[in-house]
C-alpha cells in the first residue's frame, strides 16, 4: 500500500516545491507536511479498518456458506424422510384397503346366510303354523301307520322266505347223504 488517495510515501519525502521561475528548489513548509501526514495517517486508518471489515465480512461468507451447505444437508435429509413417510402411508392405506375389502366381503357373506336363515324360518313357521299342526300330526299319524303295515308285510315276508329256506336245506340234506353213500 505504498500508493493511497493518488500520491505515494516517497514523493511526500523528496517533496520539494519549485520556486515560481523555475529557481532553486525550497524545502515544504511544516503546515503542508503535517497535513499531507495527517492525511495519509487518515488514508491508512481506513484502509487498516476497511482490511478489517473486509476480514469480518469474509469470514461472515464463509459461516452463511457453512450454514448454507447444512441447511442443504437438512433440507435432502428431510426430503428423503418425507419420501419414506410417504411411501410407508401409501403402504398402509393399501392395507387399510384390503382390509376394507375383506371386512366388506365377510359382511356380504354374513347378509346372504343372515337372509337364508330368515327364509328358513319363515318357510318352517309356515309349515308349523298352529293351525296347520293338527293335520300335520294326524298326517305324521297315518304315515306312521302306512309305515307299521308296511314293516308288518315286510316281516311276514321276511319270515315265509325263512320258512321256505329251511325246507329247502332239509330237502338238499337226503339228497345230499343218498349222493354221499352211492359214492362209497
Amino acid at each position: 500500500m505504498s500508493e493511497l488517495a493518488g500520491f505515494n510515501i516517497e514523493d511526500m519525502i523528496n517533496f520539494t516545491p519549485m520556486n515560481g521561475g523555475g529557481g532553486m528548489l525550497q524545502e515544504p513548509k511544516v503546515e503542508q507536511l503535517m497535513g499531507k501526514l495527517r492525511r495519509l495517517q487518515q488514508v491508512q486508518t481506513e484502509a487498516y479498518q476497511l482490511e478489517g471489515i473486509h476480514k469480518e465480512k469474509e469470514e461472515l461468507c464463509r459461516k452463511l456458506q457453512f450454514q448454507c451447505e447444512e441447511s442443504e444437508q437438512d433440507s435432502s435429509r428431510q426430503l428423503k424422510q418425507n419420501k419414506k413417510s410417504e411411501e410407508q402411508l401409501e403402504e398402509y392405506r393399501c392395507e387399510i384397503q384390503e382390509l376394507k375389502l375383506k371386512h366388506r366381503k365377510q359382511r356380504m357373506k354374513f347378509e346372504n346366510q343372515l337372509h337364508q336363515l330368515i327364509e328358513q324360518h319363515k318357510n318352517l313357521h309356515s309349515v308349523f303354523t298352529p293351525e296347520r299342526l293338527p293335520k300335520e300330526i294326524e298326517s305324521a299319524g297315518n304315515t306312521k301307520s302306512q309305515l307299521l303295515s308296511a314293516e308288518q308285510i315286510k316281516l311276514a315276508q321276511l319270515h315265509r322266505l325263512d320258512e321256505e329256506l329251511e325246507e329247502m336245506k332239509k330237502q338238499k340234506q337226503p339228497v345230499t347223504t343218498a349222493a354221499e353213500t352211492q359214492e362209497e
